[in-house]
């Protein structure tokens, strides 16, 4: 028995070597390739629609001929939505973006208030459009865009004043067009290659204007100096000409 056991012993010392020796070389595997990331740019041309409310708050006072003041009387906020497109161009420098835009809209803000010099009559104001012509520098994380943006701003504005008892017009400045600056700022998020979606906001300072009013016959009634901020927030949506760029790491 001792040397069976012996002898067992001694064939599988000798055959393990054997056996190794027999086992097939472990394959050589290659090294995954390195990820790579699709890198949003922000660079080229868009064209976009916007939509959403502004408010202006307008104050009039009563001066004379020569422009002196006479009396204040009162103020309002013209509230109402606006709706409109805007077209522009960025460029990219690695996480810095830069941009010029041009936007118009169409708007309905409107407001009043009785006068508190002219007894019986009451002051409305009324922005019928209005046009942004901006710069912008932004900061890009990806496919989100932070902006600041300033420039020119216009408006399309109407003045009138109503018998409160009747409710005919008694004054009017017709349409007027006023110039002034804009500052604002927005986000932006790419949620496609050529699409993003965005909020913004912007305020217009367009200083204080002296408008000549009139009766429905054309004769003249009297100058009033009307003060005009207005503060506006939109939702966006821009298609851009152009693609990502795809980077490796």
């Amino acid at each position: 028995m001792k040397k069976f056991l012996l002898g067992t012993v001694a064939l599988i010392a000798f055959a393990a070597p054997a056996a190794a020796a027999d086992l097939a070389a472990r394959p050589y595997t290659k090294a995954p390739p390195a990820p790579i990331a699709v890198v949003y740019d922000w660079s080229g041309f868009y064209i976009g629609a916007n939509g959403g409310w502004g408010t202006s708050r307008k104050c009039w006072d009563f001066v004379d001929p020569a422009g002196a003041f006479v009396a204040a009387e009162g103020c309002h906020d013209a509230d109402g939505g606006t709706v409109g497109g805007q077209i522009g161009y960025r460029w990219q420098a690695g996480t810095w973006v830069f941009g010029l835009e041009g936007q118009g809209n169409w708007a309905d803000f409107q407001g009043s208030n009785a006068s508190l010099f002219f007894p019986g009559v009451r002051n409305e104001s009324r922005i019928d459009a209005f046009g942004l012509f901006t710069g912008q520098i932004g900061y890009a994380a990806n496919n989100v865009l932070f902006y600041i943006k300033g420039g020119a701003a216009v408006t399309a504005d109407r003045f009138r004043a109503f018998d409160i008892p009747t409710g005919i017009v008694v004054a009017t400045t017709g349409d007027d067009t006023r110039w002034g600056a804009s500052v604002g700022a927005g986000i932006e998020f790419g949620f496609a290659p050529n699409w993003s979606v965005g909020v913004e906001y912007n305020h217009l300072f367009m200083q204080d204007r002296t408008h000549t009013f009139v009766d429905p016959t054309g004769a003249f009634v009297g100058d009033d100096r009307i003060s005009q901020d207005v503060d506006i927030v939109t939702a966006r949506i821009n298609y851009r000409f152009g693609g990502p760029v795809i980077a490796k790491y």
